[in-house]
């Protein structure tokens, strides 16, 4: 998914010279709470607890789908709007 995430952003023209629009920076907004959403994935496993619960997994299991939504989400409305 960061390779997706990465690519977007490279491909999309963060890059490019003029204006952006207010457009723009949701898309971005978006892209980056799913970036961190899926950089805070393997934190969240490998943080040690009192005992080990597969709580912490279900939580890491959330951030991905959450994620993973969003930089498609962003990846979407970029594409069709």
């Amino acid at each position: 998914m960061f390779a997706v995430g990465m690519a977007f952003l490279g491909y999309w023209g963060v890059y490019e010279h003029g204006a952006w629009h207010s457009f723009d920076y949701f898309v971005m907004v978006l892209a980056i709470i799913g970036f961190a959403a899926l950089g805070s994935v393997p934190w969240i496993v490998t943080t040690p607890v009192a005992e080990e619960d597969a709580d912490k997994v279900v939580v890491a299991r959330r951030a991905m789908v959450l994620g993973t939504a969003l930089i498609w989400m962003a990846v979407c409305i970029a594409l069709f709007t």
